[in-house]
């Protein structure tokens, strides 16, 4: 055999061995079991009760409806100034940087490097004179470029996490505007309903106290006894107690209004709030409204996140191969450095081959395995969730719309008793006594429809918090053409597509 052919037999043996090497690093992947399904929306309009379809859009602004110029002020501001939405923002920033470097990974990487070192030569080392035992100045200069071959589609799958987590970071902070709007409305409505009740208060007591007079007057001049003195003093005290829970209630209130908006306890101090009218507006929970619920696409968001990543920890079990390469200068001495001589340069492939590092890349495919069940738990837990908050407030809804319709009826009754009592007090049918007491009970009726309008502006709040507030996913970051993501037309259509392709 001559010297060539053996060369060449020496080198298809090597090729077959690095073949033979390269399948074998490739370490065995574990059978994972099939994961969690997420609510599809087919499914939920069929399990939960739903439309399917189109649905009437929210406005963004959902509280600009009650046509309340301050509670406009107030929600705008508590949205510029809240400490919680400032937090969902920095997470939205960390989620972009970490969206950044994934994308980085998919691109070579250069660097440039310089550096000099004064040294002195061991006369006893590797170097001979007249270097041994001398001092010297190394210097070096030098470019490199790497790259790695994503051809298991490691970084694909990295970035599309990434872009998953910045969803949902997005997500979270629509959620976060849509919980402190929320809140700022309600407790609005909630100290308009205080300051109501509390000028009817003022009014009724006006009212008990004439009437205390007058028996006053009456057991006096010996019409009355003790006993009825006793009956008209008895309400006083409770009215009197009511307005110091009035007064706290609205302390208090003002203070969380304060609190949301960003200012002292002491800047809402004068706040007088007007009680916005029920809007003549009732929508029952709906398919596609559910599903752009910021929590509910936030969890649709990290279902997909966590499928990505799987494929991430499943090419952890592949070989990766880089490429690298450098060029720059190197001497000893700085007066040689920048010498045609000086150059140096080289490249080479890179094979990272992962033989004795399975067990750690299992238990990391197990555990990305194990994230995505507990996102698609929490998926559907919101799934559900949503839909029993939003029937919950149609419900309240419903049972508010015959309540005030009863409410109504005795409101009209107490106004046609106090007329009629005017009536015969003028016309001297009757005492003054009657007459009061015809007016406090219409007093009474009217807090109590002020109540029901309060609950009622206070459920519809509650059920465009429920219906997601008007928010809508914005336009997905690009990504790679080979894995660009689809926008849900189902609130789980992508999460159910994402999981499957996850553990494929």
């Amino acid at each position: 055999m001559t010297s060539r052919s053996l060369h060449r037999t020496t080198l298809a043996l090597a090729m077959g061995a690095a073949l033979l090497m390269v399948l074998a690093a490739c370490a065995p992947i574990p059978k994972l079991a099939e994961p969690g399904r997420p609510i599809d929306g087919d499914e939920a309009a069929a399990r939960l009760g739903l439309e399917a379809g189109p649905a009437e859009a929210l406005d963004a602004q959902w509280w600009k409806a009650f046509r309340d110029p301050q509670l406009d002020a107030l929600v705008e501001q508590a949205i510029a100034n809240s400490p919680t939405l400032a937090l969902a923002r920095a997470r939205i920033a960390r989620a972009a940087a970490l969206t950044e470097n994934a994308e980085a990974a998919k691109r070579p990487a250069a660097e440039l490097e310089a550096d000099a070192t004064r040294q002195r030569f061991s006369e006893h080392g590797i170097y001979p004179p007249p270097l041994a035992g001398s001092v010297q100045t190394l210097a070096n200069i030098q470019a490199g470029l790497s790259y790695e071959f994503d051809f298991f589609g490691k970084h694909d799958a990295a970035l599309r996490a990434a872009l998953g987590q910045q969803r949902a970071a997005q997500a979270d902070a629509a959620a976060a505007r849509l919980s402190v709007s929320n809140a700022v409305a309600k407790a609005y409505v909630a100290l308009a309903r205080s300051q109501a009740q509390g000028r009817l208060l003022e009014q009724q007591k006006a009212l008990r106290d004439q009437s205390l007079d007058l028996v006053r007057q009456r057991s006096a001049a010996g019409l009355d006894n003790g006993q009825d003195l006793r009956v008209a003093e008895a309400p006083l005290p409770d009215i009197q107690r009511q307005q110091v829970v009035l007064r706290e209630q609205q302390a208090l209130l003002r203070h969380q209004i304060a609190a949301l908006t960003g200012q002292g306890p002491t800047a809402t101090a004068s706040l007088d709030a007007a009680l916005p009218a029920a809007l003549d507006w009732r929508q029952a929970p709906h398919l596609d409204l559910l599903g752009r619920r910021p929590d509910l696409a936030a969890a649709r968001a990290r279902v997909e996140a966590t499928a990505q990543d799987i494929r991430v920890a499943r090419a952890q079990f592949y070989p990766s191969v880089s490429l690298t390469a450098f060029v720059g200068l190197n001497s000893i001495g700085l007066d040689d450095l920048f010498k045609s001589g000086s150059r140096q340069y080289g490249a080479g492939p890179a094979l990272h081959l992962p033989l004795f590092d399975s067990g750690r890349l299992r238990a990391n495919l197990r555990g990305s395995a194990a994230e995505q069940d507990a996102a698609i738990a929490s998926y559907n837990a919101a799934v559900l969730d949503a839909v029993r908050d939003a029937s919950d407030q149609v419900t309240t809804l419903d049972s508010l719309r015959l309540q005030g319709a009863q409410q109504d009826a005795l409101v009209a009754n107490a106004d046609s008793q106090a007329a009629l009592a005017e009536q015969r007090h003028r016309a001297g049918l009757t005492g003054r006594l009657a007459l009061l007491t015809a007016q406090q009970n219409q007093l009474l009726q009217q807090r109590g429809r002020i109540d029901l309008q309060a609950l009622t502006v206070d459920a519809q709040i509650n059920l465009m918090r429920a219906l997601g507030g008007g928010y809508s996913e914005p336009r997905r970051a690009e990504a790679p053409a080979s894995v660009a993501p689809t926008t849900p037309t189902t609130p789980a259509t992508s999460a159910t597509s994402a999981t499957s392709a996850g553990r494929g």
